[in-house]
């Protein structure tokens, strides 16, 4: 049962207390034309295939940006603005305002064209503020009371790793660490519930801090002091950088160490893309991470020339979100930004021999590039756009292309060529010195007039084959009706290919692991970008490569059946309709996120409420041959490969990347080998799909009535193991009801309206990896069997392609996993009814999206197809999984320690290929229903719903699961004991090299530690040996130390604490690492686990960093213990953070799930509902001593290194060889 794929999103950030470290993002984002939310699957976030970004058509940008700045044809002047003392900023030059529609005369010329144009405007969200001070700062605020009390600050700095010199390479990501943390006004946000991150990408840096409105900290007259002022101080403080000597010294050696930890494979193949994708502008050569010979010399001076030369009023915007007064905001933005001047930050530039090259920069972008023509959020750009017939290039008027050799140099003519010069090469396409040699394939013509740029990357520690195509087009501002009813058809297209892909394209055993077609606007990269991404196994890549472009000329030729537009224009309409249910419930990351991507396309920002109401008014009309026409357009560049077809003009670029092979390997490509398979897909006839029979219900009406008379259900009193009466079977209770079904099954809900029309189930059943092993299963049967449970989904007489369109009709995830400790099962869902045909007053309901969660649920309980070709899918997912994690430096490095910690106990190491082999279907059978006992299983469910309705609908679908269901499976006389983790021999020191192109480390420190509850493996637990060590506590603290939750509370705090110093003192003080991580293995049922500290370094400062770990360890426990600030610190952490869950529909499904299992026996009631009394009480004392329960002496940890080394005979490839974007230059 899969569904709901979408783009994949990658990021790093360290999380300390109340800070974030800091990190560029190295990703393609998206953000829907409405904001969405996002499941993680396998470890990939995705959003919903249902809610696209939005792409190319005829548009005209005559106008489009009024008012201030230049407009699109205007020759660029520099700034002269008058002043008594001081220049003009040598780069500061009239452009577009940043606000773009938000920009107040352009809003009101939107406005104003209503009832003058054929298609009307979209109406703005009538809350959101904008404006622009005197200096040239602009602004936007949008209220929100998601949570109340609480408010984020985001400041964009329009210029990123594509703007630097030459010599700059790095420096923009290099400044923003120096300026936010050498900012002593952000200091003073620590220990007042706030967070503060900002990180650093192509087109712009970002700063933010997300804050509390007032602190709990009270003034010097005992009056709660307002945030705002602090935040915004913090974040003009950064324009303001001092830019100390100390301080980059610092964040250099932090930045060097990110250097090392960001360089994974899959970087590196990320780079490889990218670099392919932008091959004709700078965005190919400017990565964010830079050159580690530049950021090794950079001084003072080099860095406070970056940041005055960009950090100038006019060049930034600043976005608020929050519980606040917009009057208010309004004038404190003007107190703290009013003072800023250009003039200032140019009077201060430290190397004036820069100053010629930045201002010839500053001149050629905003002469051609898509930052000035279109947004100033993009990077300075041109790109080789592949679009239909009357979509042209945007800067083809002003941009003649001149061939040398096989490079492009842009000449750019002006009429002021003693300011810019007759050639300016914005676009880096002549070689330079600090280039890599990175050999790309030429470009190959398919047949006349369509061409292709081929790429191929190679690597030893590639596991997989993976295909990407692309085209570019240009962004379309959605302002209108008609470009809002185009994009909704895209999104039908998309949504309809990805399902077919997802759930047609698995049937016969595909060549390729994963596949997607989508299209996103990309901000960072100026332009929308259409991607087919797939993976596959190495021996079967031209298969794959053929099956996934067939599919794609499948929608382009044929278009979507009347059923597939009838299914997902239904889905749109209801996920709008869920965002308008959530208004101002939308949470301030959400609703800022989804701001700052509106503006930076130049959409129109709307409420969930009018996105919602124009949905609906465009879903109405929308028709399939407007569907089938976006389609078209959306594969015209692969349809176009083939003579006779709908075709665009511009490049298409492939790019694949595999393991290295031998040329008779069958493993084997080259370009040549490439283009062919691309070539032959794209003259395969392709035949047009059938609709599927979609049932509308998996359990009739009858088929219910019959199974309540067969087994007649009944509650039954809610019985727990933490000291917490029995709750009635017959009454509501609040936080939430928790009760047991008469067959065994074990209830809890809770009413959340905080995600309006949404709703989480989680089933969990007891047992996991370690029940293999106790209940005597072959090892693997049961992480197999989940994983064929997820890869199958065909119920009774329904196929798995029906089960899985049911589910997508009803908008539903699932994700089926087991762990160490249990099989578990997730759902998500809407909570109103879908499956919906028809509109307005025709529209015909279909049932709730809670209804088909049960039925679902139900189904596989009683009435699971095991199948063959799922089991297949689930193996080859494993022996993928495996495989990798030998050719990873964490994976490998990580493995090799834990099989040293449990003395080789493989419940807690991956599977391997020999054991995923041996697992048949009758064993995956076997082992995953012998847990599906009804007397073993606890459903948890959250949701915006009606408590009463839900009960009853549990009770009519599973409570008429027999009580008896699969008791053919059950292991007879097995004991139902969860086994204690292994007990730990003395600690030991480890080694291990991978072979790597590129040098890296890794090392970790490991020891004992108890479980998520408190308990060690001796069966001791924390609560009781603080108890006995403390011979001097009062009757008071005998009593707090008695709560079931005492021992979780303790080690929370002890986390958020150790992180937080080993940011200080590896980081910060010894400056050997960017990244260390304490984490706790978390177990519920067994007894005992495990501490580990990650710490990445390069390999010269890999043993210090990892002593520097053990240091801070040690420091904890005796010469700098716990302090009073520390445990505040924390419990702010921890108390915010599980406020903010609370308001999520899958923190409350998590924190039930257990509460009525007496295998978790300290889990109960009790430890939700004195959360907050019990970490409020929290002492030093209590955290001192549970510390000494963990395994912390030097005898007793287990250390380990992880160190890349070049392969023997390593002759480095030019094909192969680690992209620049890497940051090894």
């Amino acid at each position: 049962m899969k569904f709901q794929v979408a783009a994949g999103i990658l990021a790093t950030a360290l999380f300390v207390g109340d800070v974030n470290a800091f990190s560029f993002v190295p990703q393609r984002s998206s953000i829907a034309v409405t904001p969405s939310k996002s499941i993680s699957n396998n470890g990939r976030t995705r959003s919903s295939s249902l809610v696209m970004k939005d792409d190319n058509s005829k548009f005209s940008f005559a106008n489009l940006f009024s008012g201030e700045g230049a407009a699109s044809g205007a020759t660029p002047t520099r700034v002269r603005r008058s002043s008594a003392t001081l220049e003009p900023h040598p780069s500061q030059r009239d452009h577009i305002n940043p606000l773009n529609a938000l920009y107040p005369p352009n809003k009101q010329a939107i406005e104003e064209s209503a009832g003058k144009s054929t298609t009307p405007p979209l109406p703005f969200h009538p809350a959101v503020q904008s404006g622009v001070l005197s200096n040239g700062f602009s602004y936007v605020f949008l209220p929100n009371r998601s949570p109340p009390n609480r408010f984020e600050a985001h400041l964009q700095v329009f210029s990123g790793s594509s703007d630097e010199l030459e010599p700059q390479q790095g420096i923009a990501h290099l400044t923003e660490h120096v300026a936010y943390m050498g900012s002593r006004k952000r200091e003073r946000l620590f220990g007042t519930g706030s967070q503060t991150n900002a990180y650093t990408d192509f087109h712009h840096t970002v700063f933010y801090a997300a804050c509390p409105t007032y602190s709990p900290n009270t003034g010097s007259f005992g009056s709660p002091q307002p945030m705002l002022p602090m935040a915004l101080d913090a974040l003009c403080d950064v324009m303001e950088a001092r830019c100390d000597p100390s301080r980059i010294e610092k964040e250099r050696q932090a930045v060097l160490s990110e250097m090392t930890m960001v360089n994974t494979i899959e970087y590196r193949v990320e780079c490889q893309i990218l670099s392919t994708l932008h091959r004709e502008n700078r965005l190919a050569k400017r990565f964010p991470i830079g050159k580690e010979s530049l950021i090794q010399k950079w001084d003072r001076d080099d860095v406070k020339t970056w940041h005055r030369t960009h950090y100038r009023p006019d060049n930034v915007l600043l976005y608020i979100v929050g519980d606040l007064d917009p009057q208010y905001v309004q004038q404190t933005i003007e107190d703290k930004f009013g003072h800023l001047t250009a003039e200032k930050q140019g009077s201060e530039i430290a190397l004036p021999e820069l100053k010629g090259d930045a201002s010839d920069l500053a001149d050629a972008v905003v002469g051609n590039t898509l930052k000035q023509r279109q947004s100033w959020h993009y990077p300075p750009v041109r790109h080789d756009f592949c679009v239909v017939e009357g979509v042209k290039d945007l800067l083809d008027d002003e941009t003649k292309l001149v061939e040398t050799g096989d490079l492009e140099v842009v000449e750019k003519e002006s009429e002021d060529e003693s300011s810019i010069g007759s050639i300016y090469d914005i676009h880096l396409q002549k070689p330079y010195s600090l280039d890599d040699k990175v050999k790309f394939l030429k470009e190959a013509e398919l047949s006349p007039g369509k061409v292709i740029r081929p790429h191929i990357f190679k690597h030893e520690l590639l596991q997989n084959f993976s295909f990407h195509l692309f085209a570019k087009r240009p962004v379309e501002p959605i302002k209108d009706m008609e470009s809002f009813r185009r994009s909704l058809a895209r999104r039908v297209c998309l949504a309809a290919l990805q399902i077919r892909l997802n759930v047609g394209g698995r049937s016969d055993d595909p060549a390729f692991t994963f596949v997607e077609f989508n299209q996103l606007d990309s901000a960072r990269e100026g332009c929308a970008v259409c991607s087919l991404d797939m993976t596959a196994d190495p021996p079967r890549w031209r298969e794959a490569v053929l099956k996934s472009i067939s599919e794609i000329r499948k929608l382009g030729i044929h278009g979507v059946t009347p059923g597939e537009m009838e299914r997902y224009a239904s889905a749109l309409l209801t996920d709008a309709e869920q965002l308008a249910a959530q208004g101002d419930m939308i949470s301030h990351g959400d609703q800022l996120a989804y701001l700052m991507e509106t503006v930076a396309n130049g959409h129109t920002f709307m409420s969930p409420e009018q996105s919602y109401a124009v949905t609906e008014q465009a879903l109405s009309t929308l028709t399939l041959e407007e569907v089938n026409r976006a389609a078209a357009e959306l594969c015209s560049h692969i349809t176009g490969l083939n003579d006779g077809e709908l075709t665009s003009t511009g490049k298409v670029v492939a790019v694949a990347c595999a393991p290295k092979s031998s040329d008779n390997d069958a493993a084997f490509v080259d370009d040549d080998m490439l283009c062919q398979a691309i070539r032959e897909a794209c003259t395969i006839e392709v035949e047009p799909v059938e609709d599927v029979v979609v049932p509308h219900t998996l359990v009739t009406p009858a088929e219910l009535e019959e199974a309540m008379k067969a087994n007649p259900p009944s509650w039954e009193s809610g019985q727990f193991s933490d000291g917490t009466p029995n709750t009635p079977a017959d009454r509501i209770t609040r936080p939430f009801t928790l009760r047991r079904l008469s067959n065994g099954i074990r209830v809890g809900i809770n009413q959340n309206p905080a995600e309006s029309q949404r709703g989480h189930l989680r089933l969990v059943a007891p047992g996991g990896r370690d029940a293999e092993r106790r209940l005597g299963f072959k090892s693997g049967s049961l992480a197999v069997g989940a994983r064929a449970m997820q890869e199958g989904g065909s119920f009774g007489s329904f196929s798995r392609e029906q089960v899985e369109l049911f589910a997508v009709d009803h908008l539903i995830m699932v994700e089926i996993n087991c762990n160490e400790e249990s099989l578990v099962m997730d759902f998500v869902f809407p909570t109103t009814n879908v499956g919906n045909s028809g509109y307005g007053e025709n529209m015909k309901l279909g049932i709730t999206g809670t209804e088909s969660v049960l039925q679902i649920v139900r189904e596989i309980l009683v009435d699971f197809n095991w199948e063959e070709d799922a089991l297949g899918r689930s193996k080859s997912s494993y022996r993928t999984a495996h495989e990798s994690l030998g050719k990873s430096l964490e994976g490998k490095s990580t493995e090799m320690i834990m099989d040293a910690v449990t003395s080789g106990d493989d419940r807690f190491l991956s599977i391997d290929v020999d054991t995923v082999n041996a697992v048949t279907l009758e064993d995956a059978k076997n082992a995953v229903m012998s847990q599906l006992r009804p007397k073993d299983l606890e459903i948890s469910v959250s949701g915006d719903f009606v408590v009463n309705e839900v009960l009853e609908q549990i009770l009519q679908y599973l409570g008429t699961v027999p009580a008896d269901a699969n008791a053919e499976f059950e292991v007879k006389d097995a004991t139902m004991e969860f086994d204690s983790v292994p007990k730990l021999a003395p600690g030991k020191h480890l080694d291990l090299e991978l072979e790597d192109s590129d040098p890296r480390a890794v090392a970790y420190v490991a020891g004992a530690a108890p479980n998520q509850w408190g308990f060690l493996a001796d069966g001791t637990s924390v609560a009781q040996r603080v108890s006995e060590a403390d011979k001097r506590a009062s009757d008071y603290d005998k009593q707090r130390r008695a709560h079931p939750l005492f021992g979780n509370a303790a080690l929370s705090l002890i986390s958020e604490i150790a992180n937080r110093r080993l940011f200080s003192t590896v980081r910060e003080r010894k400056q050997l690492t960017y990244d260390a991580n304490f984490s706790l293995t978390g177990f519920e049922r067994m007894k005992g686990g495990w501490f580990l500290v990650t710490v990445t370094a390069s390999k010269e400062k890999a043993q210090k960093a990892l002593d520097a770990c053990k240091e801070t360890l040690e420091a904890l426990r005796k010469s700098n213990p716990i302090s009073v600030d520390n445990l505040e610190s924390a419990k702010r952490v921890v108390l915010n953070r599980h406020e903010g869950e609370l308001r999520t529909s899958q923190y409350w499904a998590t924190i039930m799930s257990g509460i009525q299992e007496e295998s978790i026996p300290l889990k109960g009631p009790l430890s939700v509902t004195d959360f907050h009394a019990v970490i409020e009480a929290m002492t030093t004392t209590d955290l001192q001593l549970a510390l000494d329960c963990m395994g912390l002496e030097e005898s007793q940890l287990y250390t380990a290194i992880g160190k890349t080394v070049q392969p023997e005979g390593l002759v480095v490839d030019e094909i192969v060889k680690a992209s620049p974007m890497a940051g090894m230059g």
